[in-house]
């Protein structure tokens, strides 16, 4: 069956831009998914944000992390922008997954469900007080670069 040039469009359309059309879908981690999903040996720079709705400097950087992710995509660099949500797991219906319809993230968007900050912070970075925003570039299975502040765009540029 032969498909016209505006059908084709259409449907690349609709696969690039699902997350927006039908809610950004959140997967929701515990610590050894996200240990798994970022701390590989490979040649990609993970840069792991974990926020939350409720914190006023977290949703203010968002953008710096869409800008980077057009810069990655732009000019093909191996990155990958993990946003970790630290709201709660009974909070992603009415609280997360609101948010991201009102302001669809161009980065995957995952949910730590981890209560216990004792346990799940010592097995990703001991520089890490729990304090929220906070962001981690992992690179061949160890962090290069840690900030437990909002950052800047500066601070995204990867050696």
């Amino acid at each position: 069956m032969k498909r016209s040039i505006g059908q084709f469009i259409a449907s690349t359309f609709v696969l690039l831009f699902a997350n927006i059309l039908l809610g950004q879908q959140v997967k929701v981690f515990k610590i050894n998914d996200l240990k798994a999903s970022v701390f590989k040996q490979n040649d990609t720079v993970y840069i792991v944000n974990f926020w939350a709705t409720w914190c006023g400097p977290c949703v203010k950087e968002l953008p710096e992390f869409d800008k980077f992710t057009d810069k990655a995509r732009n000019n093909q660099l191996k990155a990958k922008v993990i946003l970790v949500s630290m709201d709660f797991k009974e909070d992603l219906k009415t609280k997360l997954i609101p948010f991201l319809k009102n302001k669809p993230q161009k980065s995957q968007v995952v949910l730590l469900d981890e209560s216990n900050a004792d346990y799940f912070i010592p097995q990703l970075d001991n520089r890490w007080s729990g304090a929220l925003p906070a962001t981690m570039i992992i690179k061949n299975k160890k962090v290069i670069r840690f900030f437990e502040r909002k950052i800047s765009e500066e601070d995204l540029l990867t050696d």
